[in-house]
C-alpha cells in the first residue's frame, strides 16, 4: 500500500514568511469493489458511482487547494484510496491536467497509482499510462491463495503475478508491490518462500507491512471471538528480520521501516512524508499538511477532508473544497513530527534537515544533555560519530557528528505495521560539540 495522507523537505520553515515552491498532491478515490477483512480505511462499496460528478469535484478541490498553498511546482502526485484503479483513466487525466494548470507538473514528476490485480488488466494499465501515470503500487499482499481469501482479497496469487508482469512491461523500473506479514497462523518458512518467489517476479520496490488488527474489521472480530488465532508477534518479528536480510542480499536498500528499493527506485512521494514535506489531501477523507498562502507567521495546517463522498461533493460544489477540519500545528507539534517521521528512515534526522524547521536550537542543544540519550550511549545502543548525510537524489555531505542506532538495535526495535513502526528506529544525526 502506498503512503498517501499520513510524507526530502523542500519546505522553508513553519514560522517563516516564505511560500513553499514544491508540494505533493494526493488525490483519493474512496470506492472499492469490496471491503477487505483487515481494512478500516475510509472507503465505500457503492451500488453505482457518479464518476463525472466525482471527477469534477476532484478537479475543483485540487485547483482550490493548490491555489491556497501558493506552490509553483508539483514534484509528485499519488492516487490513493480506496481503489483508484477503479476510476477511469479519463478521471486521472483530468486531475493531472488541473494540477498542471493550477501549478506546474513537470514531465519527470513521479505520478503513482495504487492498483489491485483484479481491477488492473493490461489494457487498463496501458490506458492509465497514457493518462499520465508513470509508477504503480500494486496491492499484492500475499502469494498464498488461502491467505488472500482470509484477507478478503478479490484476486488469486496467479492474478497477482500476471498483473505484476504486465505492470513491469508497461512501467519498467517503476512498479512497487506490497507483501503482508504477521497474519493469523502464518509461519516463518512458508512466508519466506513467498518472499523468495516474489523476488523472481518483482521490480525494484517492495513494501513489507505487518498486519494490524483494527477494531471494527472482520479480521479483528474473528480473532476476538476465537474463530481465528491471534497473530504471534514474535513470529512476525522473525519474518520481518529475516525478510530484511533476504531483501538486503537481493540488493535492496531499506530506506524506511516498511520500504525497500534497489537501483535508486525510492518513492519520491513517500519520502516526502518521512521528511515532513508539504502535501495536499484531495478527495473524501484525505489528509494534508501545508502552509496556506498569505498565512504570514501562522504555522502549517493539518487538514482533513469530509469523509462521506456525497457530503464531500456537496461541500466542494458550494465552497470549492471539502475541508472539514483545519488544525494549526504549533512549533513543538511540528518538531515532534520531524522526529517521529525521520526516525523511520535510514537517513534519520540530519543536522541540516533539523535546521530547516528549528534554526535557533541545534539537535545537540536539544538532546545533547538528555539523560535518556546518555544512558543509551553508555549501553552501546546509540553511536555518536561522523556520518555522510546526503539528501535523496543530492550530493553527499559530511555532518559534524552523528547519533545513530546500531544496526543490531534496529533489528530489535523496528517493525513495520499498516500504521507505523512498532518502536523507535533509524538514525538521529546531531551536531557535535566541536
Amino acid at each position: 500500500m502506498g503512503m498517501c495522507a499520513t510524507e526530502p523537505c523542500k519546505w522553508l520553515g513553519p514560522l517563516g514568511s516564505h511560500v513553499a515552491r514544491l508540494i505533493h498532491p494526493c488525490p483519493q478515490w474512496p470506492y472499492c469493489e469490496k471491503r477487505c477483512s483487515y481494512c478500516n480505511f475510509n472507503k465505500y462499496i457503492p451500488r453505482g458511482v457518479e464518476e463525472a460528478a466525482m471527477r469534477s469535484c476532484l478537479v475543483t478541490e485540487a485547483r482550490t487547494l493548490l491555489r491556497l498553498s501558493g506552490v509553483r511546482r508539483v514534484e509528485s502526485v499519488f492516487f490513493g484510496g480506496g481503489t483508484p484503479s477503479l476510476a477511469s483513466p479519463s478521471t486521472v487525466a483530468a486531475v493531472l491536467e488541473a494540477v498542471d494548470q493550477a501549478s506546474h507538473l513537470p514531465a519527470d514528476s513521479e505520478v503513482t497509482l495504487e492498483a489491485n490485480p483484479t481491477s488492473a488488466p493490461g489494457a487498463r494499465l496501458a490506458a492509465f499510462g497514457a493518462a499520465g501515470i508513470n509508477r504503480l503500487s500494486i496491492g499484492l499482499q500475499s502469494l498464498d491463495d488461502t491467505e488472500l481469501q482470509l484477507l478478503g482479497r478479490t484476486h488469486s496469487a496467479s492474478d497477482a503475478l500476471q498483473t505484476l508482469a504486465e505492470a513491469r512491461r508497461l512501467f519498467p523500473g517503476r512498479v512497487s508491490v506490497d507483501l503482508m506479514l504477521g497474519l493469523p497462523a502464518q509461519k516463518l518458512g512458508p512466508w519466506l518462500q513467498q518472499l523468495h518467489e516474489l523476488l523472481g517476479h518483482c521490480d525494484d520496490h517492495i513494501s513489507l507491512y505487518q498486519l494490524t488488527l483494527e477494531r471494527g474489521t472482520s479480521l479483528f472480530t474473528q480473532v476476538q471471538r476465537g474463530t481465528l488465532p491471534a497473530p504471534d508477534p514474535e513470529v512476525a518479528a522473525e519474518m520481518y528480520q529475516e525478510g530484511r536480510e533476504v531483501l538486503r542480499e537481493a540488493g535492496f536498500r531499506q530506506y524506511e521501516v516498511s520500504n525497500f528499493a534497489r537501483n535508486g527506485a525510492l518513492s519520491t512521494h513517500n519520502w516526502t512524508y518521512w521528511q515532513c514535506g508539504q502535501y495536499l489531501g484531495v478527495g473524501p477523507g484525505a489528509h494534508g499538511r501545508f502552509v496556506p498562502q498569505g498565512a504570514g507567521g501562522h504555522p502549517r495546517e493539518a487538514r482533513i477532508q469530509t469523509l462521506e463522498p456525497d457530503n464531500w461533493m456537496k461541500e466542494v460544489m458550494l465552497f470549492g473544497h471539502g475541508t472539514r477540519k483545519r488544525v494549526p500545528l504549533g512549533k513543538l507539534e511540528l518538531l515532534e513530527e520531524v522526529l517521529a517521521m525521520g526516525l523511520r528512515t535510514d537517513m534519520g534526522i540530519t543536522h541540516q534537515h533539523w535546521q530547516r524547521f528549528e534554526s535557533q536550537l541545534s539537535l545537540w542543544e536539544v538532546f545533547g544533555s538528555s539523560q535518556e540519550v546518555k544512558a543509551l550511549l553508555m549501553q552501546g545502543l546509540l553511536l555518536l560519530d561522523r556520518r555522510c548525510v546526503g539528501e535523496l537524489g543530492g550530493a553527499c555531505q559530511e555532518s559534524q557528528g552523528a547519533l545513530a542506532v546500531y544496526p543490531q538495535t534496529q533489528e530489535k526495535c523496528k517493525r513495520p505495521t499498516r500504521r507505523g513502526p512498532a518502536g523507535a528506529g533509524g538514525f538521529i544525526l546531531v551536531e557535535s560539540e566541536n
